[in-house]
This record gives C-alpha cells, structure tokens and sequence, in this order.
C-alpha cells in the first residue's frame, strides 16, 4: 500500500508545507539522508498552537500539538522527495516543548509526532528520539519538532 493511501485510510490530508520563518530551508537531502527543520504546532485551520505546557497546555493538547508538527514534517516529506513511498525511515525526531519549569512530562507529549510515525510507516516510523523541555519557541507555540529521515534514490 502507497504511503498516500494509508493517509487516507487514517483520515489525514496533508496541509500545505510551510515556508520558512527566517533563513533557512525546509528539508536538505544529502548522503541519502532527508534533514527537515523544525516544524512548529500549527492547527488544522492554519492557526499557530500556542502556549506552554504545564501553564496554559495540557497534557493531551501538547500531544495533538506534536501530533500536528508530525503532519506538517510529513507534508514537508513529500514536497522534497515527491512522494513519501521514498521514505525508508524515520531515523530519528527531535522534539522541542515549550514548558513551565515544574512541566517534565516532554516524552508524553513527544509522542504525539512519534506515534504518528509508526502510525504512517509501521516498523519504518520507529525511530531515535530527543524530547526536551525549553523556555519558549519561535512565536509562542507549544512544540516543535524536527527530523531526520532515511530516504530511498
């Protein structure tokens, strides 16, 4: 089954990727290695998923936000490879979230977007992990997260 079909089959449509913030790219490839920048929590309206877990977040809306940078990482997947049957695997996801400072539940929320993976690509979602406690992000979401992902030529 194409990885498109199984979105279907979850119910996910893939938004639009978006553009950069600043100056960077979204995604290089290189040595067969797909490196995505970090995509930050986004509604499925389009809508920035703000605040800080521990204050204003809960538990499950910190996971739906990681979930939601999943699907973004995904969209950003297939704008550089074409198709996400090129994905090999998901070697590993960084995840950032913006926490209070008594907040230590990260990996609860991080598996939002790694869940998700696995969701998608079965055994190929598995993959390396760091999920970490930070301050704030970049125009006052609630997660961010970024890959990198094993690509087929």
């Amino acid at each position: 089954m194409s990885i498109d079909n199984r979105l279907a089959e979850i119910g996910i449509t893939l938004p639009e990727p978006a553009a950069p913030v600043a100056a960077y790219v979204p995604a290089v490839e290189v040595n067969g290695l797909l490196h995505i920048s970090g995509q930050i929590s986004f509604a499925e309206d389009g809508s920035l998923i703000k605040g800080r877990l521990g204050e204003d977040v809960d538990l499950d809306g910190g996971y739906q936000a990681a979930r939601r940078c999943g699907i973004m990482l995904l969209a950003q997947m297939k704008a550089a490879l074409g198709s996400l049957d090129r994905v090999e695997r998901i070697v590993k996801l960084g995840v950032f979230v913006n926490s209070a400072g008594s907040f230590t539940d990260q990996p609860k929320v991080a598996n939002g977007a790694s869940e998700l993976m696995q969701e998608v690509f079965g055994e190929a979602g598995r993959h390396a992990r760091s999920a970490v406690g930070v301050p704030v992000l970049p125009l006052g979401v609630a997660v961010e997260v970024d890959a990198v992902v094993a690509v087929r030529r």
